[in-house]
């Protein structure tokens, strides 16, 4: 089969591989689309340790059963899946309670690092554990089912700050998880929303996608805004989706007392916290991470069109130019946001 290899840092061979081995309780996936994740943009440098070459990566992706393990009998041959990108063991404590992104023996497809390599979806052919696989609604092209992924990761977000219909919240970083979750919570009846992003072209898709305000920090005081916004009080939520010390305090800073922060960016993995502003003001923090059985509710969102991933696909592209459209998501090009690779 052709897969897309990190062959090393900063540059991809489009090659012949062998196809990869379907134990017992897999399902060898015929794929149809995968989209380039921001991680993946991340790693092909070896920024984040966690793409040592060589490594098929991918994992945002969808397609069709090829063939399954003899122990499977819950799918066959055609059918339509999309895959959690998390591989979980199924056994341990946190599995058993249905916290899969907790996993003690947690895989990420796509991901080579210290203590494991896992081939991904950038390729022909991907073998996956069945219990990973969700069924597409028949409506539901593969390359929008590309970014369930995605999406499962801002549903699980909104979901781990438990904030109701009628609350108030902000979103800070509107790229493609910030986006998403803005969706989410137009979906969870939030209002107001509030996006902050120092582009407008993502700011216009917030609003596009049901923000009430849309701010640029270097514009305006964010705060202030939020205040206004909220008759005083500042936000019952916000989302921090990049993951640096200055929208991390822009975050804190919009919250109400008792208000709930929930970090999901995650580009530095250390970062300066206004921490007299959260112990005096009894802020909660909570950490996002992947989702948790989130697949099924947005399989269910897309396909009723309340979340529209459309107009975040900036290309999709044969698998065979991949190495050229990594090079300009790398290089952060204007207006690009979401790509998709098509084997």
């Amino acid at each position: 089969m052709h897969a897309l290899i990190l062959k090393e840092y900063g540059r991809f061979s489009y090659e012949d591989v062998a196809a990869p081995t379907v134990g017992p309780e897999d399902a060898l996936v015929r794929v149809k689309a995968c989209a380039i994740c921001g991680s993946d943009v991340h790693g092909m440098d070896g920024s984040t340790g966690r793409r040592i070459p060589p490594v098929v990566m991918g994992h945002e992706a969808a397609g069709i059963v090829e063939a399954v393990g003899a122990a499977v009998t819950e799918y066959a041959p055609g059918d339509r899946v999309t895959f959690d990108s998390t591989v979980s063991c199924g056994r341990c404590a946190y599995c058993r309670q249905g916290d899969v992104n907790l996993c003690d023996d947690r895989r990420v497809l796509g991901v080579s690092c210290a203590e494991y390599r896992y081939d991904g979806a950038f390729a022909e052919y991907v073998a996956v554990p069945a219990r990973i696989l969700y069924r597409l609604p028949d409506a539901l092209s593969f390359e929008r089912a590309a970014l369930v992924e995605p999406l499962s990761v801002a549903l699980h977000a909104v979901r781990r700050s438990r904030v109701r219909p009628g609350e108030s919240a902000v979103v800070v970083g509107a790229g493609l998880i910030g986006l998403l979750v803005v969706q989410c919570l137009r979906a969870a009846g939030c209002r107001p929303i509030v996006a902050v992003d120092p582009v407008q072209g993502r700011l216009d898709l917030a609003v596009r996608f049901g923000a009430d305000l849309a701010l640029q920090p270097d514009a305006a005081d964010v705060a202030a805004a939020v205040r206004d916004a909220t008759g005083g009080r500042g936000a019952d939520a916000a989302f921090e989706c990049v993951g640096l010390t200055p929208t991390i305090g822009s975050a804190v800073s919009v919250l109400r007392k008792g208000g709930t922060l929930a970090l999901v960016g995650n580009v530095s993995p250390h970062v300066e916290l206004p921490l007299q502003a959260v112990v005096t003001r009894e802020l909660n923090l909570i950490g996002s991470c992947a989702s948790a059985g989130e697949y099924p509710a947005c399989l269910d969102l897309l396909a009723a069109g309340q979340v529209d991933v459309d107009p975040l696909v900036s290309a999709v592209v044969p698998l065979a130019e991949g190495d050229a459209w990594f090079q300009r998501l790398h290089r952060a090009e204007p207006g690009l946001l979401k790509v998709v690779l098509v084997p």
